[in-house]
């Protein structure tokens, strides 16, 4: 127990087994999986995060049965050369004093047979909206191997020293879930039709799970709270039937989440949705039930956390991304430095690095999945240390600063601005970005724990770098606004399409940096297809614009299916009165107007009224003094983050870290 936060602090039982405190890390996928196993990475993945204050710890879901891959990269619970990892994962956490639980789970329709070629298998043949795939509907035998694939799973993790497993299935809309809903099962033998009957695969589960498992593992249960969909269940169905599964006395826990695939932002939402926005949902299933209750939903402040459990919403506060974000997120808030945790800030990176089929990452944690790579704790100290001048207070900048800082070099930041954070700062004007400025505000308030001299309103001069050993060139990029596409290339040497010089013509960085007039019909021009284009719609629907947001893409920043939240994007902007002008490009420019041409019919429109034209159409990497320093044989010079490429907010932390520890 703390003094900072009581009750976080405050170990609880469950079932045979005492967690240290309330920090519970939920189950998440890590793409860190190898031929269906885990690995040396996942030890390294999980001790961080034990080490850094969670009592328990959910591994990633792993499939029950082999007709739920979604992907290459998942794990097999009932392999049973799970067992020696198990005893891996097992005695790198228990030395730190936390519980390690298994999640054996199946996707039911929620997938498809790309990946294993095998048919996707649900109760009722009922596609996937997201997938749309029809599946197999399960007999008699399918659902007699389903249940021994969570039998095997329990043997295996018993059999590989696991504190515990937590039968999965029952949220999210995977498969359990589908037999549990009216909405999915419409089943008439004995595992369909009235509730009892809906329940039966699980009862069934569940007596084979605690058979293997025995009465010294801990076994639990992830359901719903609110499927939130029409003709899905609801927070009273979910307490009714929580409370039956506790009556069983098989199982010592449950953990609650929301949403199926139908509205996946119930799952995983983007910023800015409401920190614990689930917790309502899951007091009114905690009041129908006496076991312990675990609660996540963005809780992701242990201030938070703390008001979240003395309200008796939930005994253990769930979090995934907020421990991505930060492996030692518990041991900060039990020392009483909460403001010292890195925040996660909702933009789903962590989601977007495991669409590219990519080890799992974090927008401003560059050593989240890559543990055995280096530890941002555990800096070596440099031997000989150097001048630094750092130049440029964006992301990059702010992290090679830090980080050079940290090693014992004297350090130099320049900004020719007057404020640090760099596009960060400009992209959080809009309000579905806001919390993003907390990525370069936690840099700053790190940077003002060092010793470092940071000089604002202040360019860094060919002449300057004399004074140092070495300069790191972080001066970011500025956007194009030539508007050519990249189906032209020929065109970009031609100079800008007609009236792209006009005043009224923006690139998408000077307008969200210098606020001009933009008036009450707005052109947005986005050939990249990524978040610039929705952020700058955004913000000129908020400033009160009529806005055409025009693209030669299929869709409106398709990029933002990697992060899930397209579709509440979309909706945002829809309500915001902003029109999508689909398959067109840009070609040409008048005082008043703009004429946009169809990819595919070639037929023309022309725009009218128009006040202000917005390009996205990619960056200029500002990497003037870089080679100027470079080809006149000075310093030791290193170029970072935008100024190299313009790419990610990712990319720069990620530079400015591995940079600072090379020198």
């Amino acid at each position: 127990m703390t003094a900072a936060y009581p009750l976080l602090g405050s170990p609880m039982k469950i079932g045979p087994k005492t967690a240290r405190n309330r920090i519970w890390m939920t189950a998440h996928a890590t793409l860190l999986v190898k031929d269906n196993l885990f690995t040396d990475a996942h030890v390294a993945y999980y001790e961080a995060r034990a080490r850094g204050g969670a009592a328990v710890i959910t591994m990633e879901a792993m499939a029950a049965h082999p007709t739920t891959q979604p992907y290459k990269g998942k794990a097999f619970a009932f392999d049973p050369r799970m067992a020696p990892e198990y005893a891996k994962l097992a005695k790198a956490v228990h030395a730190h004093g936390t519980l390690l639980l298994s999640q054996p789970w199946h996707r039911g329709r929620q997938t498809n047979s790309v990946a294993n070629g095998l048919p996707v298998w649900a109760p009722s043949a009922v596609p996937c909206g997201v997938y749309r795939e029809m599946p197999h509907v399960m007999t008699g035998k399918d659902i007699a191997e389903i249940i021994e694939g969570y039998r095997l799973s329990a043997r295996i993790s018993r059999e590989g020293g696991l504190d515990g497993v937590e039968v999965h299935g029952m949220s999210h809309g995977y498969l359990l879930n589908q037999f549990l809903s009216p909405a999915t099962n419409h089943r008439t033998d004995a595992y369909g039709g009235s509730l009892e009957d809906r329940l039966r695969i699980v009862m069934e589960i569940l007596d084979a799970t605690r058979q293997e498992t025995g009465p010294d593992m801990i076994v639990g249960m992830r359901l719903n709270s609110d499927d939130g969909h029409e003709g899905g269940l609801g927070p009273d169905e979910w307490a009714d039937i929580a409370a039956r599964f506790e009556a069983t006395g098989l199982i010592d826990y449950i953990s609650l989440s929301h949403g199926t695939y139908i509205n996946r932002m119930l799952i995983y939402p983007t910023s800015p949705e409401e920190h614990g926005f689930q917790l309502d949902a899951t007091a009114r299933v905690k009041s129908a039930l006496s076991l312990p209750v675990v609660g996540v939903g963005r809780i992701v402040d242990p201030d938070e956390a703390e008001t979240y459990l003395a309200e008796g919403k939930c005994d253990f506060v769930g979090m995934a991304r907020a421990l991505i974000s930060d492996a030692q997120w518990g041991e900060k808030a039990m020392a009483g430095e909460a403001k010292r945790i890195r925040p996660c800030v909702g933009a789903n990176w962590c989601m977007s690095t495991i669409f590219a089929q990519a080890a799992i990452g974090c927008i401003h944690n560059p050593a989240a999945g890559r543990e055995l790579e280096f530890d941002e704790d555990d800096l070596p100290p440099s031997e000989a240390p150097r001048r630094v001048a750092v130049v440029g207070g964006g992301p990059a900048g702010l992290r090679a600063a830090w980080t050079a800082a940290r090693r014992g070099h004297s350090v130099t930041l320049f900004e020719a601005r007057s404020e640090l954070g760099g596009q960060v700062r400009w992209w959080a004007k809009v309000e579905s970005r806001r919390e993003l400025v907390t990525v370069v505000d936690w840099l700053i308030d790190r940077l003002s724990e060092e010793d470092v001299d940071i000089q604002v309103d202040t360019g860094f001069r060919k002449d300057d770098a004399s004074d140092f050993d070495v300069v790191i060139v972080a001066t970011g990029s500025s956007g194009q606004k030539h508007g050519w596409t990249m189906l032209r290339p020929e065109k970009w040497k031609g100079g800008p399409i007609p009236g792209a010089e006009l005043p009224h013509v923006f690139s998408y960085t000077t307008l969200l940096e210098s606020e001009p007039p933009i008036g009450k019909r707005a052109v947005l021009f986005d050939t990249m297809g990524g978040r610039q284009g929705a952020v700058t719609a955004e913000y000129l629907a908020r400033r009160g614009a009529e806005v055409f947001f025009v693209t030669q893409l299929g869709q409106p920043s398709p990029d933002l299916a990697s992060s899930r939240d397209w579709g509440k994007v979309h909706g945002m902007l829809r309500k915001a009165g902003v029109r999508f002008l689909v398959d067109r490009e840009l070609t040409g420019i008048t005082e008043t107007s703009v004429t946009v041409r169809d990819l595919y019919t070639e037929d023309v429109e022309i725009l009218s009224r128009i006040d202000t034209v917005v390009m996205v159409v990619g960056s200029d990497a500002q990497d003037a003094l870089y080679h100027d320093l470079a080809s006149e044989g000075g310093p030791e010079c290193h170029l970072i983050g935008d100024a190299m490429s313009p790419r990610r907010v990712s990319d720069a932390i990620r530079e400015g870290e591995m940079t600072a520890r090379l020198i």
